[in-house]
């Protein structure tokens, strides 16, 4: 064990809660409750869906919850309030990484690219990008309700579902890049970028078939990139991490345009650790074992954040 944890430690592994990630979460959740077994933690699978968080006897929290509850803040504020320490990002980073507006309001204050964006709060609107356009919330996770709308009919018909679901919608700039996604990990106190990942679907882009349906996606890992273009990315990643002030482990998402350079999307600040994620792809790539990047994680878990 790297860690003041002993075996009569009580780890709540958090899987499952209200989301639409739901089956994804519980995914990660079996996967790292098996992992810090194998490690020899007493560790327990916790369902929000089931268990009164705040009054359950754990000593820590290793959050695999996805979505709302589970990377938007509430579960960390929840938790705090109560001073149970747990994994992953704080509050207020939660709060920011959850939310794709803030999230990009803050890369473009700090010279991070990303695609030109709007915002659409009610119907009739007028579209201010050039069609294709990329229609999402902007408080969803694993790309659920994402769309390319290829026509301004279609445009309309998506951006008025997802107002009618969420009540408000982003509409971004289509990129015709590379899909990338870059790894940082908050190791031992020392920010790392794992090896970057790049996405080929067999769909149009990277949607919630292809993440996790097996053989959907070609992962090249890896991905191949000249140093610079390399070094650029995990810089990027690295300072999108801090000015959110993150921690534990997160994910960007990432486009490459053959002339304009990196466009970054979106962070995760919970990702996933199911068999097709993308995080544990990466760690194993920079030479970090499955349970080895659980316990890194969990070494990370604070009350204090």
């Amino acid at each position: 064990m790297l860690n003041n944890y002993t075996a009569q430690t009580r780890i709540g592994v958090i899987a499952g809660g209200f989301s639409g990630e739901r089956p994804v979460s519980l995914r990660s959740g079996k996967n790292v409750l098996a992992a810090l077994q194998r490690k020899g933690y007493n560790a327990r699978l916790i369902d929000p869906v089931d268990t009164d968080i705040s009054a359950d006897t754990m000593d820590i929290a290793f959050l695999c919850l996805h979505g709302q509850f589970g990377e938007d803040g509430c579960i960390q504020a929840q938790l705090a309030h109560v001073g149970i320490p747990y994994t992953g990002s704080g509050t207020q980073a939660s709060i920011l990484g959850m939310n794709k507006l803030v999230t990009k309001t803050i890369m473009v204050a700090n010279g991070l690219p990303t695609p030109a964006f709007q915002v659409i709060t009610t119907t009739p609107f007028t579209l201010d990008l050039p069609l294709p356009v990329i229609v999402k919330p902007i408080a969803e996770g694993s790309s659920l309700g994402v769309f390319i709308a290829d026509t301004w009919e279609d445009c309309q018909a998506r951006v008025t579902t997802i107002l009618d679901k969420y009540g408000i919608c982003l509409i971004e700039e289509y990129i015709a890049g590379r899909e990338l996604t870059v790894g940082v990990l908050d190791n031992h106190g020392d920010l790392q970028a794992l090896p970057i990942l790049e996405l080929k679907p067999d769909n149009r882009f990277y949607d919630y078939d292809a993440k996790y349906t097996p053989g959907k996606t070609t992962f090249i890992l890896p991905a191949p990139l000249p140093t610079t273009v390399r070094d650029e990315l995990h810089a990027h990643a690295i300072k999108l991490h801090t000015v959110l002030g993150c921690s534990g482990a997160t994910r960007t998402d990432m486009l490459l345009h053959e002339e304009k350079g990196p466009f970054l999307l979106e962070i995760n600040t919970a990702p996933g650790m199911t068999d097709q994620s993308d995080l544990p792809a990466q760690a194993a790539a920079a030479g970090i074992s499955f349970d080895d990047l659980v316990e890194i994680i969990l070494c990370s878990a604070s009350s204090e954040k």
